[in-house]
């Protein structure tokens, strides 16, 4: 572990610093030589899908096809380390809930089921009959299906979330609450409503023959590192790669390609963005506003493409000469200059792609600013032409995939009649809890069995001391897991951890090894095949503990669960049923690098009411939620606040204490500032305060966090989650689509209690 330092990182994202920190993960881990051959796996034909990022592969033209964070995640799921029975004699719950979550995460592998002793206050190893009986006992107890929620995290495999929908949905309830409800639902409510269709209209190849690439709210140097490889070609062809961001991100400036020894040899790597704009956080639907104002008063549009494929074109430029530049310079932090000179850049661009992360999904006007994005695109017709489109970059591996297998709360009448005629069983047509719904329904005593196929629930949530009340109050919580993690200690009155195979495991069936199938940020379709040998004799793969959840609940199903997961392909022919797209699966996702799944909008095709795409009208809002806060409380001085992961981390997963391209070592407690908002509080870099958020409902705490100086825009200020996710109220969430808000928290600072003194 680092010593706690605060350093300033003037070298490039990921060259030598990347390598370092791979062979110090494998080593750490105690996997040197099986680690680094099962990296030579990743993201190959042959081998398994990256358990990390959604971002696709590029035709496997490399023997090293994966990045640090990656490598990082291959080490902990590869790693000797093991949690057994003897563990858990050693320690309470409440012994490790006050350990913190980079200790949870070490500790290692999960090796066989475990259920909760309420009168030794520690978890005791049961059968998988045993947990999945109780399982049954439990769900079958309840008055209503409805009581239950079943969350699935985004690294569940296709199969798996097939089945575990089809389960919850012949249970009788569509209370499916995803990680979608907490990152991209506002791409998807968005993008559905424009052009027909939630997901990204590029491949790959389009990055290739972009002009130009518009980055808004995202660091792919933390949360997709390979996506920087991607970047690093555009920009030494010439393409102009134009960043939003309001905190400076090494990756997104300088880069050095592990896999390039010019890079290598040189001290700055190679320059990704051509201009960087430090915007106010929220800031970024002004700007989309104020680029496409200035590009229609330019008279540089391509009116063809707005004649024949959109609706709503007058509407749009009313609501555009409404728009006055003081109101969207003070929003956006840009002056009209600034503003003008990008839209230069937009308007001799032939082609553009707009790609964004949760920088741009998690605020109140989410998918306002989402729409706005794809005004911009509209206007030159950047849609459905090669080198152009709209890209949000979807976190986990298959969170895409997950949705696309049937797992959301607001299912079409189309999918469940296919799914029923399948299935021969009568789906439930209301629609069920999202995230911020299930927590609401749990502290409500109306949710009362929690079931997490994968994923850290009580870390990932927001208003987190809140949420962990909710799972308390259950009746039962069972995670489906391969590590220990937060949401198992914040457990109900009866609790479960089912320990699953890993990514990198060879899922051995009555039929033979088995593969599963994700679906990246790009909708490519590919198989996956394990290759270690699993942690333990006791894990089940997640469809083994679907189908085997299922058939103890289900007396009467139909469905042959077991049958099914004998062998894989049996589910892959019913997903091609099913699901569009998905006709003959089993032959194509068996060609090399998969299939792509198309794409409506891509081809021109809009699937929407008019049947065409619609330029949105959504104005710059007449004040932000913070300016509003500021008003109200002028007594105070309410920061922005806006949490981000460190370099260490994968979501709620901390692989460990650094953050090495902001210059963060052996710490996590930091608070970033702005020099000049230092200055005006009488503060000093290196102090402690307490961040105090400001809501309607009342005050939230985050105690003792360091304060690091940082080039941030004045107002605002940048911590890491989970440490700052109980300060992110539950009903702070943005408008239609109900992500949390989390990247804009208004907070004020206190010194602690022993700098005060």
């Amino acid at each position: 572990m680092s010593k706690q330092a605060i350093k300033f990182y003037n070298r490039p994202a990921g060259g030598w610093g990347a390598l370092k920190s791979v062979l110090h993960s494998i080593r750490e881990q105690g996997v040197m030589v099986r680690g680094i051959h099962t990296l030579l796996k990743q993201n190959q034909p042959d081998g398994f899908d990256c358990p990390g990022c959604a971002w696709p592969d590029k035709n496997h033209h490399s023997t090293f096809e994966f990045c640090e964070n990656g490598a990082k995640a291959v080490a902990a799921e590869a790693t000797e380390r093991r949690i057994d029975r003897a563990f858990f004699a050693q320690h309470t719950v409440a012994e490790l809930n006050a350990q913190d979550d980079y200790w949870l995460e070490a500790q290692g592998r999960l090796t066989e089921p475990m259920r909760y002793d309420a009168a030794t206050d520690r978890y005791v190893a049961v059968s998988w009959d045993e947990a999945f009986e109780l399982t049954a006992k439990h769900l079958n107890a309840l008055a209503s299906p409805h009581e239950a929620l079943f969350y699935t995290s985004g690294r569940t495999s296709n199969e798996a979330a097939f089945l575990y929908q089809l389960f919850i949905r012949e249970f009788g309830t569509n209370n499916l609450p995803d990680c979608s409800n907490m990152c991209h639902e506002p791409s998807g409510t968005a993008m559905k409503e424009q052009i027909g269709i939630g997901k990204g209209t590029v491949t790959l190849e389009d990055f290739d023959h972009a002009e130009a690439i518009f980055i808004f709210g995202q660091n792919p140097g933390t949360n997709h590192p390979r996506m920087l490889g991607t970047l690093r070609e555009a920009a030494k062809r010439g393409c102009r790669i134009v960043v939003f961001n309001p905190l400076r991100e090494r990756g997104l400036e300088r880069f050095a390609d592990p896999q390039s020894p010019l890079d290598m040899l040189s001290s700055n790597g190679s320059k990704i963005a051509s201009s960087y704009y430090q915007v106010r956080i929220g800031g970024d639907m002004a700007v989309a506003i104020g680029l496409a104002k200035a590009v229609v008063e330019s008279g540089v549009i391509d009116a063809d493409f707005i004649e024949e494929h959109t609706a709503g074109f007058e509407d749009f430029l009313a609501m555009l000469d409404a728009q006055m530049w003081e109101h969207i310079e003070e929003q956006s932090g840009l002056s009209e200059a600034q503003i003008r000179d990008i839209a230069d850049i937009y308007m001799a661009s032939n082609a553009t792609i707009c790609t964004w992360g949760m920088g741009i999904t998690q605020h109140k006007h989410s998918v306002a600013t989402i729409q706005a994005i794809i005004n911009l695109l509209l206007l030159k017709g950047n849609i459905g032409k090669p080198g152009a489109g709209a890209c949000p970059v979807r976190g986990h591996s298959n969170v895409q995939g997950d949705r696309t297998m049937g797992i959301y709360e607001k299912p079409s009448v189309d999918f469940l009649n296919k799914l029923g005629k399948a299935f021969d069983f009568v789906p439930p047509q209301e629609h069920g809890h999202d995230v911020v719904g299930g927590i609401e329904a749990m502290l409500k005593g109306e949710a009362k069995v929690f079931i997490g196929m994968g994923g850290n629930f009580a870390a990932a949530t927001p208003d987190s001391d809140r949420t962990r009340a909710g799972l308390r109050q259950c009746e039962l919580t069972v995670h489906v897991t391969t590590k220990l993690n937060r949401s198992h200690l914040e457990h109900g009155k009866d609790a479960l951890i089912m320990p699953c195979l890993g990514r990198t495991e060879v899922d051995q069936q009555a039929g033979g090894a088995q593969g599963v199938t994700v679906e990246d940020s790009m909708s490519m379709v590919h198989i996956s095949a394990g290759m270690n040998a699993p942690a333990s004799e006791h894990l089940l793969s997640e469809p083994a503990i679907v189908a085997r959840m299922a058939a103890a609940t289900l007396k009467h199903s139909k469905t042959p669960w077991l049958w099914m997961i004998e062998d894989y392909d049996r589910i892959r022919d019913k997903i091609g049923e099913v699901i569009d797209g998905f006709a003959d699966f089993n032959h194509r996702v068996h060609v090399p690098g998969g299939f792509y799944l198309g794409n409506s909008a891509r081809d021109r095709k809009w699937v929407t009411a008019t049947g065409k795409a619609l330029f949105a009208t959504n104005p710059v809002p007449g004040d932000m939620p913070i300016t509003t806060l500021r008003r109200q409380h002028t007594d105070k001085q309410i920061f922005n606040l806006m949490t981000v992961r460190s370099h260490d981390q994968y979501n709620t997963t901390i692989y460990g204490l650094d953050d090495r391209y902001r210059g963060v070592f052996g710490q996590r407690r930091v608070c970033f500032i702005n020099k000049h908002d230092l200055e005006k509080m009488g503060f000093t870099a290196g102090q402690w305060v307490d961040m105090t958020s400001v809501w309607h409902d009342g005050e939230r705490v985050a105690p003792r966090f360091k304060l690091v100086e940082y080039d941030i825009p004045p107002g605002c200020l940048a911590s890491y989650y989970p440490e700052t996710n109980n300060l992110v109220p539950l009903d702070s969430m943005a408008d239609r689509a109900r992500t949390p808000a989390s990247k804009s928290v208004p907070v004020v600072l206190t010194l602690s209690a022993d700098q005060a003194a």
